[in-house]
């Protein structure tokens, strides 16, 4: 097989190793896990602080739904009654908020240092989604069996 008419620069006779894969022959094949602790290693700067200012306003707000939800479960009686619903979607609210706000002021555009744009608060709003459930799962999931 060739990768074009004979006599032109792609052209191959079979049989032959692509150039590709010769220049890649001695490059041993990552697994999975290697690629993935890679990446999470090599993070890109803006992510990495988007992500910070996320986590750290959603872990001082799920220690606050922490406490809240403990002492209603062990029978304290406060004002307002279980407004654990409420506070959830407060919770979820200030944490996309806040966390786009803190985002756009820390996060430059890329390739235009110390400009902020949308592109900022959109980083920081769609890491604050997955960050903001995974620290009310582990709040309630994990730490609050072992407090109750």
């Amino acid at each position: 097989m060739t990768a074009g008419p004979p006599g032109s620069p792609g052209a191959r006779s079979p049989g032959t190793r692509s150039p590709d894969r010769a220049s890649h022959a001695g490059v041993r094949q990552r697994s999975w896990a290697e690629v993935r602790w890679r990446q999470f290693r090599n993070a890109p700067r803006p992510v990495v602080r988007a992500v910070v200012a996320d986590l750290s306003v959603a872990v001082v707000l799920g220690l606050l739904y922490l406490a809240y939800d403990v002492a209603l479960t062990r029978g304290a009686r406060l004002p307002g009654g279980d407004l654990r619903t409420l506070f959830v979607l407060v919770f979820v609210a200030v944490v996309l908020v806040v966390g786009s706000a803190i985002t756009y002021l820390i996060v430059p555009q890329p390739g235009r240092p110390g400009r902020r744009s949308g592109w900022s608060a959109a980083l920081g709003f769609f890491a604050a989604v997955p960050i903001a459930y995974l620290v009310l799962v582990v709040a309630v999931q994990v730490v609050k069996p072992l407090l109750v």
